[in-house]
C-alpha cells in the first residue's frame, strides 16, 4: 500500500502476477467559493505594471479552471466527482482538486503560490502563481496531458513566467499526436519562436535538475509541445505571456477535442498495455525523478491532481 487513501489488489493474469495500486480514491465536495477566491489577490509589493500582469495570470487560470473542469463534467456526463486538499505553510500554499467519473477517471490540478524558497533552484518572490493539470482518461487511446503555467515576481526585482506542455502518448493514434504538434507549431510559428529547443527539453528534461533527482523514471513523452523553463526563463512582458499562455491553451484545448473524440473508440488488449505502462512510467515520474514532487510539494497534495487512478506493477 502507498500512502493514505491507496488501495491495493493482486491478480493473477496467465503466469503474470499483476500488482494494482489503486490511488486516491476517496472522494469529496469542492467548495465552488472556495476555488473562485483562489483568483482574487491583493497584489502587494507589486508595482502598477506587474499588477497588471498578476491581474491577467489570475483571469488566464480562472478562464482554464473553468474550461478544463467543464469539459471534464460534459464528458463524465455531469457525475463528476469532486475532492480538494489544501496546505498553507510559512514557505507556500497548496490547493489540489481532482474530478472522477467514468469517461475522465481523474482530472487533476495543482494551483501553488511559492512564498518562501525552500530548495536552491527557488528565487525569493513577492508574487507568485503556479498551475497545472493532469488528465487521466479511462481510453488508452488519450494518453495523458501535463501542463503547468507559472509567473513569479521576485524580490530582487526580476520576474518570470514560464512552464510545461507536453503529452505522455500510451495508445494516442499517430494522426491525434500530428494533430496537436501542428496546433503548437502554429503558435510557435505566430510569435516567432524557435520550438526545437523548448521540445528538446521537454524530451529531455534539465540536465541539471536530473542530477538531483533519478533521471532513469523521467516521463516520456510524444515530444508535441515544450518546456518553457529554459534558463533564463523568458521575462514577463506582453510578447511573452500571450505567447505562454495561448500555448497553454492550445494544447489543453486541442487534447480535450481529442479526448472526447476518442472516449468511445474500441481499444485492445495492447492498447490496455500501453496505458498500464504509461502509468506506471508516471508514476515513477512523481516518485523519484520531477524535483518539485520529491523535494518540494506535499505528497498529500501532488498525489491528489497529479497520480494515476490506478497502476500496475
Amino acid at each position: 500500500m502507498i500512502g493514505t487513501g491507496c488501495s491495493s489488489r493482486m491478480v493473477v493474469r496467465g503466469k503474470r502476477l499483476l500488482v494494482t495500486f489503486a490511488l486516491a480514491a476517496s472522494f469529496g465536495t469542492a467548495a465552488s467559493a472556495g476555488d473562485k477566491s483562489l483568483f482574487s489577490s491583493d497584489y502587494a509589493g507589486l508595482n502598477q505594471e506587474q499588477a497588471a500582469y498578476a491581474a491577467r495570470t489570475l483571469e488566464f487560470l480562472s478562464r482554464m479552471e473553468n474550461m478544463y473542469f467543464g469539459r471534464i463534467d460534459r464528458m463524465n456526463g455531469g457525475s463528476s466527482k469532486n475532492e480538494t486538499r489544501t496546505s498553507n505553510t510559512e514557505y507556500a500554499d497548496h490547493n489540489a482538486k481532482a474530478a472522477r467519473g467514468p469517461v475522465i477517471q481523474k482530472g487533476g490540478r495543482a494551483y501553488n503560490i511559492t512564498k518562501k524558497p525552500t530548495r536552491s533552484f527557488q528565487k525569493p518572490t513577492v508574487w507568485s502563481r503556479f498551475y497545472s493539470v493532469d488528465m487521466h482518461a479511462k481510453s488508452p487511446l488519450t494518453g495523458m496531458i501535463h501542463a503547468a503555467f507559472v509567473v513569479q515576481f521576485h524580490q530582487d526585482g526580476t520576474d518570470a513566467i514560464g512552464g510545461f506542455l507536453d503529452v505522455l502518448p500510451a495508445a494516442a493514434p499517430a494522426e491525434d499526436l500530428l494533430y496537436m504538434k501542428k496546433a503548437m507549431d502554429a503558435v510557435y510559428e505566430k510569435y516567432g519562436v524557435d520550438p526545437k529547443p523548448h521540445r528538446e527539453l521537454s524530451c529531455k528534461g534539465d540536465d541539471k535538475a536530473a542530477a538531483a533527482t533519478d533521471h532513469r523514471y523521467r516521463r516520456e513523452v510524444a515530444c508535441i509541445g515544450g518546456s518553457f523553463y529554459l534558463q533564463p526563463m523568458l521575462a514577463v512582458n506582453d510578447e511573452n505571456f500571450r505567447f505562454v499562455t495561448e500555448a497553454f491553451e492550445t494544447l489543453l484545448d486541442s487534447y480535450l477535442t481529442l479526448a472526447e473524440k476518442r472516449a468511445d473508440d474500441p481499444v485492445t488488449e495492447e492498447d490496455i498495455a500501453r496505458q498500464d505502462a504509461m502509468r506506471l512510467n508516471w508514476f515513477e515520474d512523481r516518485m523519484f525523478s520531477d524535483p518539485f514532487t520529491t523535494e518540494v510539494v506535499p505528497y498529500e497534495i501532488w498525489s491528489l491532481h497529479s497520480l494515476p487512478p490506478e497502476v500496475k506493477f
